[in-house]
């Protein structure tokens, strides 16, 4: 999961944008790296390995992360219910869900920019839009601009850490620190919300 260059070496751009659509648009994909992804390819690009454009890789990226969000606001949309009535599973928890509830009811429209840049909340959170039937073009355009931003800085950062060759032995290292700084302090909320109940 760690070694984002060698998945990207492997499935190149559309590995990247797979990832980012199924993160923030199927509730089963929440384990996806799609951060650590984008920044990779940032990285690849500043060192001409990757075969595809800062342009290229952030448009694709930006219409990837949309369209996920958006698949995952029509299945909370359609299945919201079902999905409060069903029992926890291996690739489907119930507080995921509640914690993206939480943040889209305390943080409101910010929450719609704000919420592609934390794991579950990337995934959880559309759908928890779709179900509390949040007008679909304030949806839309607060998607897209989050979109732009998560999508942008993460292969931006990898680009200008990748223009610095005295950091590439440390790569891997920086994708493991990225991703654990992003995870922990949702994982941490998720688990206290669910010892206060």
């Amino acid at each position: 999961m760690f070694d984002a260059g060698g998945l990207i070496q492997v499935g190149g751009l559309l590995l990247v944008i797979l990832a980012v659509y199924g993160q923030t648009g199927l509730f089963f994909c929440f384990f996806l790296p799609s951060g650590s992804l984008l920044f990779m390819a940032g990285v690849l690009i500043a060192n001409g390995l990757f075969g595809h454009t800062l342009f290229t890789t952030c448009s694709l990226g930006v219409a990837a992360s949309v369209l996920g969000n958006v698949t995952g606001y029509v299945i909370g949309y359609k299945t919201g219910p079902l999905l409060h009535r069903r029992s926890d599973t291996k690739f489907f928890k119930k507080q995921h869900l509640t914690a993206a509830e939480n943040f889209y009811s305390k943080y409101g429209a910010l929450a719609l920019s704000l919420g592609v840049f934390f794991p579950l909340i990337r995934t959880f959170g559309p759908i928890a839009a779709g179900i509390i039937q949040l007008r679909f073009s304030r949806f839309l355009a607060f998607v897209f601009i989050g979109s732009v931003g998560w999508i942008v800085s993460l292969v931006f950062a990898g680009y200008f850490i990748g223009n610095m060759p005295f950091l590439q032995p440390y790569l891997n290292y920086a994708v493991a620190l990225i991703i654990t700084a992003v995870t922990v302090p949702v994982v941490i909320k998720i688990v206290r919300a669910v010892r206060e109940k």
